[in-house]
Parts: structure tokens; C-alpha cells; sequence
């Protein structure tokens, strides 16, 4: 049976649903953005008004309003963005019982099989789409193909409120011209390094082949060549079925620009913290750990490092990233925001099999009672009910941060 694959985007989500919340809004240029007193005066979406300004999303607001003096401010409200996307939830659901989220605002929907009740696949992305727009208020850019990767890059190229379509008979011919960027799993680093060796197009990367785009990237070169050539086959997640957790972070822009390496090591604290908190109840343990740190100029520095053995406890992590930290950052700025993240993440029971250093399982064993107990205290009595000493003088995390927002990390495959 052929599979019909649909990808829906609602569009400029977060400034889409403060415009619905304020109709006022409406036809103005509006982002959402941070609080400047606290220092979070980044633009975290943008209405279409506002993008023909030039306005770019992760540009501070100072550099956003040069642009467009008159541009609107208004403050995130991640509650409500929640309960629309979970709203869209239930209109997907409608149709098929296999719906994927990929972010607050993305998901893919296996409707293969479905004609017989709803029509062709184009019917039925012209259904969801008026429904997520009569219902939610909000518009949903709409892609239909035969598999996932390309069914999202015909939702990222369709416009605002628009359907776009490929299927096996014509993706060469519309998709393989396109710059690799657009595809899936293409970031930065990767794009720069496919450039190095002369490979700029979708059609570039399948014509290569899977042997050479193997020996240069991995596992991930057999991944990129098989979504380039149209032969992904990865399903789309059932009911209740989640991606899996491929890391757990959480970052903080500061009250105040820090010079000091004991004043960071504060905030990786603060930070450890709810990574450890999440990571327990998502039943993982890392075996490294990632800091970020974007500077006063707002450069972004970011390094790994592994783990002596798998853990979730907050000292382990914080300490990790302290000395990451030390080793790495080159101190040409101070420090504007830090992030740390598990990674290389093993579920609790592979990470107790996996320890052959002498004393290694009596220290993981102690840490993890202490990770144990900060957790369920936190369950029991609410978050900030028990933390570090070192942080009761001199906490530069913002007071009353923004939800946490625990969202996959990755795709079904």
C-alpha cells in the first residue's frame, strides 16, 4: 500500500497564538520576546509583519526595534501555547491515531489507508488545515509525500496556510535541485563540511553515493544519503508512543553580565539541578555532558565532555561542566547565558552494568542516593524546596524562569 506521510507547521506559532489571545494585535509587527529587566531580550518568534523588518528570530530586542521602532513586545506565554498545541493534537488525532510531535508545533500524521473514509491525502490535508484554522485561530503550513523527511521539507516549503506536495514520481525532479540545508538533519557544521567536498544540492548528496558519504560521516552519512534518495521508512510514532530522550538540558540567560569562574559554577548548580531532576524521571543517566555559553558579543561557545561513569546526579553534572568550563572558555567576553546538557544518555540499568573501574559502583551508588533524595524532596514539597548552600548568597538565574518545556529531542525511526 502506498504511504501517504502529511508534516503540519503552524505557522509563526508563538506570535500567532499571542495575536489570537489579542486580536488587536492583528497586522502589526509583533514579537515575543524576554523580559529586558531580567536580561531575556532575545526575540523568540515573529509575526509575518515583523520578519518584512528583517527581524530574525534569536536577535536580541535592542537590535529588533532599530529595525522597526514601532514593533510590538509582548511576553511569552508558554501555558497557552501548550494547551493549542494540544488542541491540534486532537484535531490530528481525528484522522489517524498515529500522530508524532516533532516540537510545540510540529507533527507528522500517518494517514495511509484512510482514503476510504476521508478522501485522497490532499483532501485531507485541506481538512486539517481549515480545522486548525476555524477551531485554534491559528494558519498551518501543510506537506504530503510518501515518507517523513520529505512530507516535513514539502511543510517547510509551502507558504503560510499552504499545502505542498511530492511523491515518488516527481521528488528528482522538484527536490533534488534544492540546497542540501533544507533537508533534514543538515545543520551547520554539516552543510559547511558537505560544501568542503563539493556537495551543495539534495541530488549532489544522492548522487555521491552511500559508500563515500559513510566513510565521511558515519552512521549519519548512511541516513543522509537514504532521506536524499527518497528512501526513508521510518514509521510515524502510535498513540501514547514518544521519540526517545536523546539528551536533557536546560539553560538560563543571566541577571548581569559574569566575569568569575565561581559565579558560573553557581549557575551550572542551579542548572544541574533540573537536569538531574529530568533525567531521573525520564529513568536515564549520561555518560557526558555539553556546555554552552553565549557571551556579551553573543557568540556561542559550546563543549563535551565524557563522564568518569553514567549519572543524573546534580554535583556529577555541575562539577563536569565546571571543569569543562575552566579548561575551555577563553574568557574574551563575559558570560551572557549558560546551558548544560546530558548527553550519550543509557537507561538506569545499562548504566549499573557498565561500570569496570575500581569503586566505581560504591561512588555512582552514593551519588545516586543523593540524586534521590534531591528529587524526591522536589516531588514532594515543589521545586527550589532543597538546594545547594553555595547558592542561597549569589543566584544570577533569573528569578520565576519560563516553564520548562520538555519536548522530543528526536524522531520515531
Amino acid at each position: 500500500m502506498k504511504r501517504a506521510i502529511l508534516h503540519c507547521d503552524m505557522n509563526n506559532f508563538y506570535a500567532s497564538v499571542e495575536v489570537k489571545m489579542n486580536p488587536e494585535l492583528s497586522g502589526k509587527p509583533v514579537v515575543v520576546g524576554g523580559s529586558k529587566m531580567e536580561r531575556h531580550g532575545i526575540v523568540l518568534a515573529k509575526s509575518y509583519e515583523a520578519k518584512k523588518f528583517g527581524i530574525r528570530t534569536g536577535e536580541t530586542l535592542y537590535d529588533a526595534i532599530a529595525k522597526c521602532p514601532a514593533l510590538v513586545v509582548v511576553p511569552p506565554h508558554f501555558e497557552e501555547y501548550l494547551l493549542i498545541s494540544n488542541e491540534a493534537r486532537e484535531i490530528y488525532n481525528s484522522f489517524t491515531d498515529k500522530v508524532e510531535a516533532y516540537g510545540i508545533d510540529e507533527c507528522w500524521l500517518d494517514i495511509t489507508g484512510t482514503e476510504g473514509l476521508f478522501g485522497s491525502p490532499i483532501d485531507v490535508a485541506y481538512m486539517v488545515k481549515e480545522r486548525i484554522k476555524s477551531e485554534l485561530g491559528v494558519s498551518v503550513s501543510v506537506g504530503v509525500s510518501f515518507n517523513k523527511i520529505f512530507a516535513k521539507l514539502c511543510s517547510d516549503l509551502a507558504g503560510r496556510d499552504e499545502i505542498s506536495e511530492v511523491w515518488e514520481d516527481n521528488f528528482r525532479e522538484l527536490l533534488w535541485p534544492l540546497p542540501v540545508g533544507t533537508l533534514l538533519g543538515v545543520g551547520y557544521a554539516t552543510r559547511k563540511k558537505l560544501a568542503w567536498y563539493g556537495i551543495y544540492t539534495i541530488g549532489d548528496l544522492a548522487r555521491v553515493g552511500e559508500d563515500f558519504l559513510r566513510s565521511k560521516f558515519g552512521k549519519n552519512g548512511w541516513y543522509l544519503f537514504v532521506y536524499a534518495c527518497g528512501l526513508d521508512v521510518s514509521r510515524v510514532a502510535g498513540f501514547g508512543e514518544h521519540a526517545p530522550v536523546k539528551s536533557v538540558g536546560h539553560g538560563t540567560t543571566l541577571v548581569e553580565d559574569v566575569v568569575g569562574e565561581e559565579a558560573i559554577f553557581g549557575v551550572m548548580l542551579e542548572l544541574a539541578l533540573d537536569v538531574g531532576y529530568r533525567m531521573g524521571k525520564f529513568g536515564v543517566r549520561a555518560r557526558g555532558v555539553e556546555v554552552t555559553i553565549r557571551d556579551s558579543s553573543l557568540a556561542f561557545f559550546s563543549f563535551q565532555c565524557r563522564l568518569e561513569f553514567p549519572s543524573s546526579c546534580p554535583s556529577v553534572l555541575a562539577d563536569a561542566s565546571r571543569r569543562l568550563f575552566r579548561d575551555k572558555y577563553l574568557w574574551a567576553f563575559p558570560v551572557r547565558a549558560v546551558t548544560i546538557r546530558g548527553i550519550d544518555l543509557v537507561s538506569e540499568v545499562v548504566a549499573g552494568v557498565q561500570l569496570d573501574l575500581v569503586g566505581s559502583v560504591a561512588r555512582m551508588d552514593r551519588y545516586d542516593r543523593i540524586g534521590d533524595v534531591l528529587s524526591s524532596v522536589r516531588d514532594r514539597y515543589g521545586r527550589g524546596s532543597l538546594s545547594f548552600g553555595v547558592l542561597l548568597e549569589d543566584n544570577r538565574v533569573p528569578k520565576g524562569r519560563s516553564l520548562d518545556l520538555l519536548l522530543p529531542s528526536g524522531m520515531v525511526r
